[in-house]
């Protein structure tokens, strides 16, 4: 009898061979569920809410975060995977395909009576010689378009159809490459790619708009729609009466004291408009240029009305976020008070104009000169195609990214794999003891990567392994294998890339988890439970 039954009658739990079996179980059941959606070829899972709202997706941690996994051990290997798409941005349904896998081939030789700690032993060791082999196979890549866009093609194409993915394989690119500091000397900051959703068309109309996108448009139905050549003030300035910081009460003695300390409150904000028409006359007078004024607190209807008055066009209490984005998109400085307001704090823009969609109305500010922040305009027919266009950028992006940040790509379509399976095999031979029965299991669990692909593209597993695994012994080149065909290819010649981030971390992160829950051998419940029992 378990010793926690004397310490906690009501504890639940399993010995040795029954945990083990417990959390093998629940690898395996997470890998049946994720293994049709690996590669460009697998299907979708739709996910239904409990309010009914639609999810259809084949992106690993999109299900994972959405699916309700009730499973402890499940839980915590889908945890891993997310936690793998935070750092990395791809790699997710691999990492619970290679985790089920290692421990089901753990299964076969512990079944047989092997001890867990000789595995785990033995698969510190793989993993170390498999991170060896991914230093050897690496591919250093310059930072060119058509480099960038064969990595973001291969990360996009696992998450939406094929012609979709083409548009944002292009989108996803410019969009890094515009923001990019040159050489690349310092690291992309991916939230200056504004991703902005608008429910119109269809998904293939989704574009890139060299500037920013504004879910908001002008407040005065006088101030222009359109203008071209703009000058570009973003301010932080209330242009509206402001309440009194404390709670302060005021007796006036006669209504004349009353309307005169009105007139001063008004004359104070006509004051500060004053200062923003003298700017727009001096710069724009005369030329052929136009005024927009950006600001992130209130304007109220007078005020509005004097700029409207001037052709200004004027937006009110516009984001944050977008404050620091304007700046860099169309040069300028966000200003704080209009006292001492000069040309050289306005930034510029080729287009302003304001687009109408339903009640929604949309400001576009295009055509700057040196944009360091860009937007994505998603457009979708319906809620979820938008949403699931959202998540494929973002894996798209990081692709980019991360490939920047490496320098280095590495062969895909299971490339890798098959490579590193072939070299862990003569490694076993250099290894005494059990431990090379351990390095033997994780050789064959990293060809479930392979196989899969295989099997979702409708081809033979075992036919297809056969063939890799020979013709990569016979090849220095990597040899992946070739959906179309099911033939072995080379990945380098079709452009078919991973991250070498993403391998590398899959490699750390899988071989730790399949050790710790090989290691564990008592499962219990025995928290506190209430105390009405």
């Amino acid at each position: 009898m378990a010793s926690i039954s004397l310490l906690n009658p009501k504890a639940e739990f399993a010995r040795a061979a029954q945990a083990l079996a417990i959390n093998i179980s629940a690898a395996k059941g997470l890998q049946d569920v994720m293994r049709t959606n690996l590669g460009p070829k697998g299907t979708v899972k739709m996910l239904v809410s409990g309010a009914g709202d639609i999810k259809i997706t084949k992106d690993g941690n999109v299900l994972l975060h959405e699916m309700q996994i009730q499973h402890p051990t499940a839980s915590m290997i889908a945890r891993a995977s997310t936690a793998q798409d935070d750092s990395t941005g791809d790699g997710t349904t691999t990492t619970v395909m290679l985790i089920g896998e290692l421990l089901k081939q753990a299964d076969i030789y512990l079944s047989e009576g092997l001890h867990p700690r000789i595995m785990t032993e033995g698969f510190e060791k793989a993993r170390d010689k498999a991170l060896e082999v991914l230093d050897e196979v690496k591919v250093p890549v310059e930072i060119t378009k058509k480099n960038l866009m064969e990595i973001a093609n291969t990360s996009l194409k696992t998450k939406v159809h094929p012609g979709l993915a083409d548009l944002l394989t292009e989108v996803c690119v410019e969009a890094v490459l515009t923001i990019a500091s040159e050489n690349n000397s310092k690291p992309v900051d991916l939230h200056m790619v504004e991703l902005m959703e608008m429910q119109h068309k269809t998904d293939t109309d989704t574009q890139l708009v060299r500037g920013l996108v504004m879910d908001h448009g002008a407040r005065h139905p006088d101030m222009p729609k359109r203008l071209e050549k703009a000058y570009i003030l973003t301010a932080n300035v209330s242009l509206e009466y402001e309440k009194a910081e404390v709670n302060s009460g005021f007796f006036y003695k006669t209504a004349e004291e009353r309307e005169s300390f009105v007139r001063a409150e008004r004359e104070f904000i006509d004051q500060r408009v004053k200062k923003v028409i003298e700017l727009k006359r001096a710069v724009c007078d005369g030329k052929d240029r136009t005024f927009v004024l950006i600001n992130q607190k209130g304007i109220d209807p007078i005020s509005l009305d004097a700029l409207a008055k001037e052709g200004i066009l004027a937006l009110r209490r516009a984001k944050r976020r977008n404050m620091e984005r304007l700046a860099l998109a169309c040069g300028g400085t966000a200003m704080n008070s209009f006292d001492d307001l000069q040309e050289e704090h306005l930034g510029y823009a080729g287009v302003v104009y304001e687009h109408v969609l339903g009640e929604n109305k949309y400001t576009f500010v295009e055509d700057c000169k040196n944009p360091l922040s860009v937007t994505i305009l998603i457009k979708g027919p319906n809620k979820h195609t938008i949403v699931q266009i959202k998540d494929a950028i973002r894996d798209g992006l990081r692709a980019i990214n991360n490939t920047i940040a490496d320098k280095a790509l590495v062969p895909g379509a299971g490339a890798f794999e098959v490579r590193a399976y072939n070299k862990l095999v003569d490694f076993k031979d250099t290894i005494k003891g059990k431990s090379r029965l351990a390095v033997q299991a994780f050789a064959d669990a990293l060809l479930v990567i392979p196989k899969t692909l295989a099997v979702n593209s409708g081809y033979d597993a075992q036919d297809t392994i056969v063939k890799l695994t020979v013709e990569d012994r016979l090849n220095p080149d990597l040899v992946g294998l070739d959906l179309a065909t099911g033939e072995p290819m080379k990945p380098t010649d079709l452009g078919v890339y991973d991250n070498y981030i993403v391998k590398k971390q899959i490699l750390n992160s899988c071989s730790i988890i399949a050790s710790n829950l090989l290691l564990v051998d008592e499962v219990m419940r025995a928290g506190m439970t209430s105390l009405k029992g």
